[in-house]
């Protein structure tokens, strides 16, 4: 029997498309044997360079709206927690010490996005730590060697080209977005579809015109 393919599902709970995908990660296991990569999104955001939604202000507005339309349509319970950013380390690490696990990030997910609780409150943490059979979280949470996970996971990505979340890391392809999982699926079924002249043709597209940023837009 042949060995399933390796897929990591790169993501950070901060995000609302985080908890959109998660449920769907169950289809991925049928085709590939799955890992979780908890990341910090803001690390990946300072190394691209980049803004996050939420820091746009009328991107901000359509996504949460975004969000809360997407989640009715696939039937899935939402409301968000009572502010948005929100700072995700303690859960992060928290996910990493219950075993990067999918019930590990499913528990937490569910709090953020379901039950729309603050999890950098530590009492929530604590609570979600009980939960998980964490026993001691606060010792947990300040383990040098849980908080280096972080950073490593977080590079690790960065380093395979990973630049949003939630991303499917399938070989050198990414996936990202909860409604990129099809287009994964597809992946995994039928990689040569992935292959021909059109996407290889994408994969080469010259850069017609580039963006003048700064100083250059001054000059």
């Amino acid at each position: 029997m042949a060995e399933k393919t390796r897929v990591s599902w790169v993501f950070d709970v901060i995000s609302p498309f985080s908890y959109l995908a998660f449920p769907r990660l169950a289809e991925v296991t049928q085709h590939a044997q799955l890992e979780l990569v908890p990341v910090l999104f803001a690390a990946l955001l300072e190394h691209y360079g980049q803004l996050g939604p939420a820091e746009i202000v009328p991107k901000r507005r359509f996504t949460y709206r975004f969000a809360l339309w997407r989640a009715r349509r696939l039937g899935l319970p939402m409301h968000f927690p009572p502010a948005h950013p929100f700072n995700p380390l303690a859960a992060l690490r928290l996910i990493i010490a219950a075993g990067s696990d999918r019930r590990a990030a499913g528990a937490v997910l569910d709090a953020v996005f379901r039950d729309g609780r603050d999890v950098s409150d530590p009492a929530v943490i604590g609570e979600l730590a009980q939960t998980l059979g964490v026993s001691d979280p606060q010792s947990a949470l300040s383990d040098p060697a849980i908080k280096q996970r972080l950073r490593d996971n977080t590079s690790w990505a960065a380093a395979r080209g990973v630049f949003g979340v939630p991303t499917l890391l399938i070989g050198d392809e990414l996936f990202w977005g909860h409604d990129a999982v099809d287009m994964a699926l597809d992946y995994l079924r039928q990689p040569a579809d992935f292959a021909d002249a059109d996407m290889q043709r994408a994969d080469t597209l010259p850069v017609g015109v580039a963006r003048r940023t700064g100083q250059q837009a001054r000059s």
